[in-house]
């Protein structure tokens, strides 16, 4: 029995190092999000669909879903405001229910999933330290057909995907601030050449524009750039 253990943790070890690899190679945060759903689905035992519940200023989406059924009913856990992941990323836990047409906590999400053909639904709290980014969701048409092994060894791939996930975030914001930079650059060297001014003065005035115009200051600089040359 020991032998099986120490087998069967192997096996697990090196899935989770590939896939971690894997994610982490992707180009963009769209590319990792697309990697974790389809390595989800592969993985997890019994997992006939996934997708990610991205919590983005206060409001839930989903991205990257493997099928439209679990958009449909996504949208309805947002619209009714009950169901697994919504429970997963309010009360900070995982949420496993096998027959979600007969689930209490859930009267009127349990009876509409199970109407479109979802029975077991498995949802993951996606998180870094204390902050919560979402919900990896896996739904299968089946009943019952996650066990605590299942839930146990999908907890450990969700933490590698939060991980790899925020790590993308992280990439892309930085990407978006190195291009405004480079925009504002652009701006204060149009105004330095138009008006004869030093590079601290044609900042001033990109910062009053923005006051003026309520605008942020990328987008200030952004359209000065676009309408170059049009005076």
């Amino acid at each position: 029995m020991g032998t099986r253990l120490d087998d069967d943790f192997k096996g697990l070890a090196t899935t989770l190092s590939a896939v971690a690899r894997s994610l982490q190679a992707e180009p963009d945060l769209g590319a990792t999000l697309r990697a974790i759903v389809k390595a989800a689905v592969e993985y997890v035992p019994n997992a006939e669909h996934a997708g990610i519940s991205l919590v983005e200023q206060g409001r839930i989406r989903t991205v990257e879903p493997t099928s439209p059924v679990v958009e449909t009913v996504d949208q309805l856990q947002y619209d009714l405001r009950e169901g697994p992941c919504v429970d997963a990323i309010a009360e900070h836990e995982t949420l496993r229910v096998g027959d979600v047409g007969t689930e209490p906590r859930w009267p009127s999400f349990g009876p509409a999933a199970a109407a479109h053909g979802l029975h077991s639904l498995l949802s993951y709290r996606l998180f870094v330290t204390d902050r919560t980014l979402g919900a990896l969701n896996f739904y299968s048409s089946r009943i019952d057909a996650f066990d605590d092994r299942t839930e146990a060894e999908g907890q450990l791939f969700a933490a590698h995907a939060a991980i790899a996930l925020v790590g993308a975030q992280r990439e892309a914001q930085l990407g978006v601030a190195l291009e405004n930079r480079d925009l504002i650059g652009i701006a204060k060297g149009i105004l330095m050449e138009r008006h004869g001014i030093d590079s601290a003065a044609a900042f001033r005035m990109l910062v009053e524009a923005s006051q003026t115009a309520n605008m942020k200051l990328h987008q200030v600089a952004a359209w000065l750039v676009e309408t170059r040359g049009q005076d």
